[in-house]
């Protein structure tokens, strides 16, 4: 395809694409997965696992390897090879520059801290949401799809050493705030852009396909104002890293929370959506406010970085 061709594409037809070829390497992963876990645990393994019965350790380790194998590394692929061999422009769709004021990270950091009591706000207001009577079908599907997703979770984050906290804490907090930010800020918002030509409407559209993604539909408004906070990182700073630096900080202290409790290090339950009170609500979203002010400020450079 020649670079005009490239350029006369709709953006319709680049996200049909998009979507095409993540699918065609999920499926290839997930076969390649499977083997690899049949090869090396067995076929029963495989079974237990699609039967989400997690019991035997060596299920529970092929989890991991379905999840690196099928998931992460595939959307990786998909968002590279479209970039790279489908836009021809990597530097624009999975936005790698580094050229972003560093203290933009310091901000997101403390903002990303002081989010908690709203992320947990938003979701009891998830949770109290129901679907009209003829939908209940429905309703059980989304929660027992809900339920299966916790499940899997607990399993992945159990660590019962430093060595697997560092390990989890790597893939689930770092590789994965790589390729879902590649996917989602890189690629699916840069071609929303070009479609909308608006970044707002941008921003939320691909933070809700990130949302929905997860098929963890009670868990949709937090995940939906986390993809909107990364979504405006990428927008005001032009590059992908402040957004993948917020989600490792988001996944990350998931994995770091989850570790202390289950070493009884910590009394919080990291599953508890009751820690903080109304004003903890309030206080939490005036300060997301001020530090999204200022993250603004100093990724347009309408602010200079005390770090010069």
């Amino acid at each position: 395809m020649t670079e005009s061709a490239i350029k006369q594409q709709h953006p319709l037809t680049q996200l049909i694409i998009f979507i095409g070829i993540t699918f065609a390497i999920i499926g290839g992963g997930y076969l390649l997965g499977a083997a690899i876990v049949v090869a090396v645990y067995g076929v029963d393994a495989l079974m237990k696992i699609a039967q989400l019965n997690l019991d035997d350790p060596n299920a529970a380790s092929g989890l991991w390897i379905l999840q690196i194998v099928s998931t992460t590394i595939p959307i990786f692929l998909a968002s590279f090879i479209f970039a790279k061999f489908i836009a021809k422009n990597t530097a624009e769709y999975l936005r790698t520059s580094f050229k972003f004021p560093w203290f933009l990270l310091v901000v997101i950091f403390c903002l990303m801290l002081v989010s908690s009591p709203m992320m947990e706000a938003l979701s009891n207001i998830n949770q109290k949401l129901r679907l009209p009577g003829f939908l209940a079908g429905l309703q059980k599907w989304m929660r027992d799809t809900e339920d299966n997703a916790q499940k899997l979770t607990e399993i992945l984050l159990q660590m019962k050493s430093v060595g697997s906290m560092l390990a989890k804490l790597t893939v689930v907090g770092l590789l994965t705030a790589i390729v879902e930010e590649f996917m989602f800020r890189g690629v699916i918002q840069t071609i929303l852009l070009k479609w909308t030509k608006n970044p707002h409407a941008a921003v939320w559209i691909a933070a809700a396909l990130f949302s929905a993604f997860h098929l963890e539909f009670f868990g949709f408004l937090p995940r939906l104002l986390l993809g909107v906070l990364f979504g405006y990182f990428v927008v005001w700073s032009g590059s992908i890293w402040p957004a993948v630096w917020g989600h490792f900080i988001n996944n990350g202290t998931a994995v770091v929370v989850s570790y202390l409790f289950q070493n009884q290090m910590i009394d919080v339950n990291p599953d508890d959506t009751h820690i903080f009170n109304k004003l903890a609500y309030l206080f939490s979203l005036i300060i997301m406010l001020l530090l999204l002010y200022l993250c603004r400020n100093i990724a347009t450079g309408k602010m200079k970085s005390p770090f010069k």
